[in-house]
């Protein structure tokens, strides 16, 4: 089956870093006869190629901004525009497509398979994409190399440490060239050295990318490298002084 069409603003010849408009954006879940309101009416845009750092308490959305930013999951209410188009007017297959060739996800767990080493978990996104194999082979070794992990091509995670498979994590993110970046609390799982180096590790190869970057962090610490930090309080963000 062919692949569906892409509508104007999201084709393969994008530059790098989507601008973002998020517009009067609500999400709502029910549960057991509740209503829970985490995100209510956020307007938001993000220049491309800006890197933002979003911070909040505990439970106030971040982690669901994020999915639903990265169309992981929908809004209840809202729209979400990267380059001028409207990403939920996709669905299916074209959402799923657009997704894997634009966005890339870092998630606290990593999220790797275990029964892969390192050189194919990086693949893994290429091949999806319906990259050859032969490419998505020697894109995913320069990316290993560019975050230090050459010698550790056909480790699998059990074989590293937590800081080499954040690493690897980092890598297959950018497999796909994304114009979007997202991470969630990328370094949440490390310890505070080994946070410090993933996370400048992140902004720098990122910096080269250009890509659009929000990341989630519970650590004000590391949101105040950012030139840009959003609070998200009561379900709406708030700018602020890092």
């Amino acid at each position: 089956m062919s692949r569906p069409a892409d509508p104007p603003g999201l084709d393969a010849t994008t530059p790098m870093g989507v601008n973002v408009r998020v517009e009067n954006l609500n999400k709502r879940f029910h549960k057991g006869g509740q209503t829970l309101e985490v995100l209510q009416g956020i307007n938001l845009e993000l220049d491309a190629g800006e890197m933002v750092a979003v911070v909040g308490q505990s439970g106030s959305g971040k982690s669901t901004f994020l999915h639903v930013l990265g169309t992981l999951d929908h809004p209840s209410e809202g729209r979400i525009c990267f380059d001028g188009t409207d990403v939920f007017q996709r669905s299916g297959a074209a959402l799923d497509a657009m997704r894997n060739r634009r966005i890339g996800f870092i998630f606290q767990f990593h999220h790797l398979l275990p029964d892969q080493d390192a050189l194919h978990n990086v693949m893994i996104p290429a091949l999806i994409g319906g990259d050859s194999t032969e490419s998505a082979r020697e894109r995913a070794a320069a990316l290993l190399g560019r975050v230090g992990l050459s010698a550790r091509l056909h480790h699998r995670p059990g074989e590293l440490s937590g800081g080499e498979q954040q690493r690897v994590a980092i890598a297959r993110s950018l497999a796909r060239s994304p114009g979007l970046l997202l991470a969630d609390e990328p370094t949440g799982n490390l310890d505070p050295t080994t946070a410090a180096g993933v996370f400048d590790l992140l902004v720098e190869l990122n910096a080269d990318a250009g890509s659009t970057l929000v990341v989630v962090t519970h650590s004000l610490e590391l949101a105040a490298r950012f030139p840009r930090v959003l609070r998200l309080v009561q379900g709406r963000f708030e700018e602020h002084d890092a």
